[in-house]
């Protein structure tokens, strides 16, 4: 998912930038007010941040140069922390990412942001809130909130080379766009399954040891879950 530099022409590079950074605002806000309301919100931040830093460290080739495909990690922050935290968490990933190891770029930093951090995070949230409110459980909304969350960053960063590659105008946006998407998805529908997998195991787990956490994060509601089947 990581575009690499160059592979965007200027104006879309600016134009993701400024996109990502509306909503990263936001992020900021919510990290502020939530931190005033939650003690233990920016220790929880931390953690929730090296795994989306590390979960999102993991590329596999894909025959299209100057990207990659890997799991994301936003969607297990967007339940947890909510989906605009959870994009701050994907642009500061990200950065180090394209600093420390290349993977990504600057110049695309704002379109990667956008893909990772606020399409992966949002789709997520509103799966896991979806899944919730018509009776799933616990790990079958998180697992499905993953998959899908997983699979919605890889649909917008295909819109995005197909809109915005140098040369992208000599084919059809349409076309490009499904060109993309078929050669991510050999990789990425696996990797999808894996990460809601992953996540639904994470936020179950998370609900036996310490219902206590999901509840102040406002994750789950009433009673402490441990006690209550649908929580598991």
């Amino acid at each position: 998912m990581h575009i690499q530099d160059g592979f965007l022409v200027g104006k879309w590079a600016v134009g993701w930038y400024g996109a990502a950074s509306v909503f990263a605002a936001k992020g900021l806000y919510d990290i502020a007010e939530r931190s005033k309301k939650v003690l233990m919100f920016k220790p929880l931040l931390g953690l929730v941040g090296a795994a989306v830093f590390f979960i999102s460290l993991l590329p596999i080739p894909v025959p299209i140069t100057g990207t990659s495909s890997h799991p994301a990690g936003t969607p297990m922050a967007a339940i947890l922390v909510g989906p605009f935290v959870s994009m701050i968490l994907g642009v500061i990933a990200l950065l180090l990412q394209a600093l420390l190891f290349a993977h990504g770029g600057l110049t695309t930093l704002g379109a990667n942001a956008f893909s990772m951090g606020l399409v992966g995070s949002l789709a997520s949230y509103g799966i896991f809130k979806l899944g919730r409110k018509i009776g799933l459980s616990l790990g079958i909304a998180a697992c499905l909130a993953g998959i899908i969350g997983d699979l919605a960053v890889y649909v917008t960063t295909s819109l995005q080379l197909a809109a915005g590659m140098p040369g992208a105008q000599e084919m059809s946006v349409v076309k490009s766009f499904m060109t993309f998407l078929l050669l991510f998805m050999p990789t990425q529908l696996p990797l999808a399954i894996l990460e809601g997998l992953v996540t639904g195991g994470m936020v179950s787990y998370i609900a036996r040891v310490r219902p206590d956490i999901l509840r102040n994060l406002g994750v789950i509601e009433g009673p402490d879950p441990r006690g209550a089947k649908n929580e598991d």
